[in-house]
């Protein structure tokens, strides 16, 4: 129903952003914030490069229990696709890149990486948050959508796809770190 509100009648958005609460402007200023950051290159530490993963699935499995855990056991089926679809994603991610973006540095003597600006993090941290902000909307427009399962299937299987590439890129992190440790050297990600 909201796309149909955008091609159809674009004005009615400006009601639906005016009726949004100002809290929910400014996480998404936040999380844009952070997202920022990531677009330069930094150092980390291997918890700091888990911590943004574990929080966005929290965030994401929040937002599918908010919208569909009315009923316990649609709450757990919405939960239950999520980590499929994000288990599912990050086996393909790992997959088709095995290794941490070039440029990407482990030393294990101050225990920290060295990494590479990218505008990826960035890009997840906004599709999550639109995605909560347009299931949002849609509940508000349309309650009945929270038992409806192909809508939750629908949800679900994009908060995974978020939160899986999420993950992949924190196990290359994580694998950098113990490649380092194992060899006692800093390899490149390649």
């Amino acid at each position: 129903m909201l796309l149909n509100l955008i091609v159809h009648q674009p004005q009615a958005m400006l009601q639906v952003i005016s009726h949004t609460p100002y809290w929910v402007w400014g996480m998404l200023a936040g999380l844009v914030g952070l997202g920022a950051s990531q677009l330069r290159d930094r150092s980390a530490s291997l918890l700091r490069t888990q911590l943004m993963p574990l929080g966005m699935a929290a965030f994401s499995v929040a937002g599918l229990l908010s919208a569909f855990g009315g009923s316990a056991s649609s709450g757990v089926q919405a939960v239950g696709l999520w980590l499929a679809a994000a288990t599912a994603t990050t086996a393909l991610a790992l997959w088709f890149q095995p290794t941490a973006p070039t440029g990407t540095l482990y030393s294990a003597s101050s225990r920290s990486f060295y990494i590479p600006g990218s505008a990826m993090p960035l890009a997840l941290i906004v599709g999550i948050f639109l995605t909560k902000y347009f299931v949002g909307v849609e509940l508000a427009m349309q309650p009945t959508l929270a038992r409806d399962g192909t809508f939750a299937l629908q949800i679900s299987a994009l908060y995974g796809v978020f939160n899986g590439l999420f993950a992949a890129r924190a196990l290359r992190m994580w694998r950098l770190a113990q490649q380092s440790v194992v060899y006692g050297a800093s390899p490149v990600g390649a």
